[in-house]
């Protein structure tokens, strides 16, 4: 007699199955890649609530069961402040994808909500430590964060027409305030929408954003973001109409970086310039 499927095994075998080239298939190529994950890590993976952080706990899932080596997870949701509708729906879908999550509170957005310039710039920064904070206390190594190729890509694009900057969200970092742990992005492959379509095939609904400047959480849009990953978005798209390759040309041009091209660059905080070595002939 067939064995009758739990929902979240028929939304793990999706993962495994019919989005295997997608999901399952670039996450492995970029924990392998990158180096992400190493024997006898302690990984807080780090769970927003959204879509790109739900679907990344699964991974883990899906990696500790068919794993050759031992490490560990933790899966952690920081309260910032939601109001009950959102924890709801966190925990909703935590019980719906089989994820034992760990919940741990802040008071962050009360912290921010008075603050006018850059609300979610410093919101997101007093996030990232408190994940490392509460990650290094239950003695973990390394915090994993939710971002996609199309974060990376925009990422790029945003530096260059917003910063006057060539730079990239790397794979993998060394924190600068937490001495032994690191961040790692084991999604840095995966398309949004790839993910979209798996969120949409399984029938879930997750947050989109949750903070108290946009109480309307199922809608929202961070507001800063709006005018500026939204135009770059929509660049990226204009652009793939005439040249299919824009996206991959646009990730690849941070691995291809000619130095002997460059007119200046930083290394380590120190910059230098063409001119240092010009004359060594």
């Amino acid at each position: 007699m067939k064995k009758t499927l739990e929902p979240y095994q028929l939304i793990e075998r999706s993962i495994i199955k019919k989005y295997r080239k997608e999901l399952w298939a670039p996450f492995i190529v970029a924990v392998k890649h990158y180096e992400l994950v190493q024997a006898g890590d302690r990984i807080a993976v780090c769970i927003s609530g959204g879509k790109d952080s739900m679907l990344m706990a699964k991974l883990f899932q899906e990696l500790k069961l068919h794993n050759k080596f031992d490490f560990t997870v933790k899966f952690l949701v920081m309260d910032p402040g939601y109001n009950k509708e959102n924890r709801a729906l966190i925990e909703e879908n935590a019980g719906k994808l089989n994820l034992p999550i760990e919940v741990f509170h802040s008071d962050i957005f009360d912290s921010v909500f008075n603050i006018e310039k850059s609300p979610c710039y410093i919101c997101a920064r007093m996030r990232r430590g408190h994940l490392y904070a509460f990650a290094k206390e239950l003695g973990c190594n390394k915090i994993a964060l939710g971002h996609h190729y199309d974060d990376v890509i925009e990422t790029i694009l945003m530096g260059m027409l917003y910063g006057a900057q060539i730079q990239t969200m790397m794979p993998k970092l060394h924190s600068t305030n937490f001495e032994g742990m690191e961040l790692i992005r084991p999604m840095y492959l995966i398309r949004e929408d790839d993910i979209k379509a798996w969120r949409d095939y399984n029938g879930l609904t997750f947050l989109q954003c949750a903070c108290k400047f946009t109480e309307n959480c199922a809608d929202c849009e961070s507001e800063e973001n709006i005018s500026k990953r939204i135009e770059t978005k929509n660049i990226i798209a204009a652009l793939k109409k005439t040249n299919p390759f824009v996206e991959s040309n646009i990730f690849r041009s941070v691995e291809n970086v000619n130095l002997d091209t460059v007119v200046a660059y930083k290394h380590k905080g120190v910059k230098y310039s063409f001119l240092d070595t010009y004359d060594n002939v």
